[in-house]
């Protein structure tokens, strides 16, 4: 199956997609057919803070259809902010859209997660995930912190880089929601990636990129996973 992702929103997001989706097919041993058409992150923040969510579908529609041309057979959103208009999008796509969100609520009952912290933007924390997650009880940062933690992960979308006071940061309150008694943090922003990768935080991690990664690559390779 030949795969499109609308990236961009942010661009090292989009890269996290990328190299796992590569490493993926390298381990199965089989080529990978992808094609990324690139979104504007600032547009992106914007409709998501203005709740736009016909503005938002409108410019998906025109990924989507750039994406059909080039002969793409579905199609998936590269940011947890971005799945605010997912609902819309599929219904007005011409595309199968893979969507993150019951994946990742899958991926919770699958492994026994029964409470999880999430780390994001305030939209996606405040709605637990758009109210896809249903499987888990779900714990937000404190209210002390919480527009922080909205605000530092925007903050990563647009420059593509973490500080170290930035990932101390992040690492703080995933530790606080941990002893609160979340069985794992889960990282509700792709560009988390940014924070994490390649670091121990102290504590269980869920990345919904890997999450949606994996079920990318099912929905390219269906007749290996089968």
């Amino acid at each position: 199956m030949h795969i499109g992702l609308i990236g961009g929103i942010g661009p090292a997001a989009t890269e996290f997609y990328y190299r796992n989706l590569v490493k993926r097919h390298k381990d199965a041993g089989t080529a990978m057919d992808l094609t990324i058409v690139h979104a504007d992150v600032t547009t992106l923040i914007n409709n998501f803070n203005d709740r736009a969510y016909d503005a938002q579908t409108a410019l998906y529609m025109k990924f989507v259809k750039r994406l059909q041309a080039a002969g793409c057979d579905a199609v998936a959103v590269t940011s947890m902010a971005g799945h605010f208009c997912i609902d819309q999008l599929i219904a007005a796509a011409s595309l199968p859209i893979i969507n993150a969100i019951p994946v990742i609520n899958e991926h919770f009952s699958t492994h026994g997660i029964k409470r999880v912290g999430l780390l994001g933007t305030n939209g996606v924390m405040a709605s637990k995930l758009y109210g896809g997650i249903t499987s888990a009880e779900v714990l937000v940062p404190t209210d002390d912190v919480f527009e922080r933690v909205s605000e530092e992960y925007f903050a990563l979308a647009r420059t593509g880089m973490c500080t170290n006071k930035q990932r101390e940061f992040f690492f703080s309150v995933g530790q606080e929601m941990i002893a609160r008694g979340a069985d794992a943090v889960m990282l509700a922003g792709t560009d988390l990636c940014l924070a994490f990768d390649g670091f121990e935080p102290g504590f269980p991690v869920i990345d919904s990129a890997l999450v949606h990664v994996d079920a990318i690559f099912e929905a390219a390779v269906p007749d290996l996973i089968g």
